[in-house]
């Protein structure tokens, strides 16, 4: 578990965007944000509190967490000098980048010499079982996608605050880096070794009580050539009872893959059901959340009753609209 407040290092962000693991923690964990430090000339402003590292600490900060990303996704040398302060004021270090804060000989040094942690998210340090499939107690909700990127994350999330703000027992769980620095604890199932995919889900959201429900994070697709793997030993460990489909509607082709259209929703819910019913057979979809960002208000109100008129499923944008109608179909 990462020590929480956390002060978001925003880093010299060329715009918003290029922060937006720092803007998921403000936006799905408010009260984790103590507050943002800024290089000269970054672009990225997240509404919160410019704090010097030492002004963090006196508001109680137990974490730096790089929550930017630059190009390639590594540690900037012009970091070093404020993670190595953060370090010896006493703050932990927590990223989710490509390469390691771990492998940075001076972050290591000053780490170890300190008594501080250095935590890479994205690199997971435990070993994990193979699955077994077996019928575990609780239950669980797992989003699935048309594509990457188009609203697992924020479905589950909004759907655990939904939960709790309604009194259910639920808990969001983690599957990738932005996930895990939002709520400080999950596993980076992309980085586990295949044959550990499924063991690895299972252990993040293992046998539970009757009334719990784990908003298990979903990741890729089953229609995307470079991570349909990873999806499919979520699939299997999450041994979901509810599937939520995700969608974005104006995309042509899936992420990064000019030749692979984004498939039918229809599509997508025929290959998933007979995965999921593998290993839970009552498994269904209980609704579909659309990410209509891009669309005016007109056309995202359109797109939404015509969705939930071909499928007779809730059919919501979780900003948008909010989950509580899918919610409600959990009952």
């Amino acid at each position: 578990m990462l020590k929480t407040p956390y002060l978001l290092f925003l880093g010299d962000a060329h715009d918003a965007l290029a922060a937006k693991v720092a803007q998921g923690i403000v936006d799905w964990r408010p009260e984790n944000a103590v507050g943002q430090l800024r290089l000269d000339g970054c672009k990225a402003d997240l509404g919160i509190p410019d704090m010097t590292i030492a002004e963090a600490m006196e508001k109680g900060a137990g974490t730096l967490v790089v929550g930017v990303a630059n190009r390639g996704g590594f540690i900037a040398d012009n970091w070093i000098a404020l993670l190595t302060e953060a370090l010896e004021a006493g703050m932990d270090v927590a990223a989710g980048l490509h390469n390691k804060l771990a492998d940075v000989p001076q972050l290591a040094e000053t780490a170890a010499r300190t008594g501080r942690s250095l935590f890479d998210v994205r690199h997971p340090t435990e070993s994990y079982p193979v699955g077994s499939g077996a019928k575990r107690p609780g239950k669980r909700v797992l989003p699935v996608g048309t594509d990457c990127s188009c609203g697992k994350m924020y479905t589950a999330l909004a759907m655990e605050k939904e939960m709790r703000a309604r009194g259910w027992n639920a808990d969001f769980r983690a599957t990738g880096q932005t996930g895990i620095l939002i709520t400080g604890a999950g596993v980076s199932i992309d980085a586990v070794i295949s044959d550990f995919i499924s063991g690895a889900v299972e252990t993040l959201a293992p046998a539970n009580d009757p009334d719990h429900w784990d908003l298990v994070e979903g990741q890729g697709s089953l229609y995307h050539p470079a991570y349909a793997g990873v999806t499919l030993g979520l699939i299997h460990g999450a041994q979901a009872d509810a599937l939520v489909l995700c969608h974005e509607p104006t995309r042509t082709h899936v992420r990064a893959l000019p030749d692979y259209p984004v498939p039918d929703m229809q599509d997508v819910m025929d290959m998933v059901l007979p995965h999921a019913r593998l290993t839970n057979p009552d498994a269904k979809f209980v609704g579909v959340a659309v990410n209509t960002h891009n669309l005016d208000q007109a056309e995202a109100e359109a797109f939404l009753k015509d969705t939930e008129q071909r499928f007779g499923l809730p059919t919501v944008d979780p900003l948008r609209t909010g989950v509580g109608r899918i919610v409600d179909a959990l009952v």
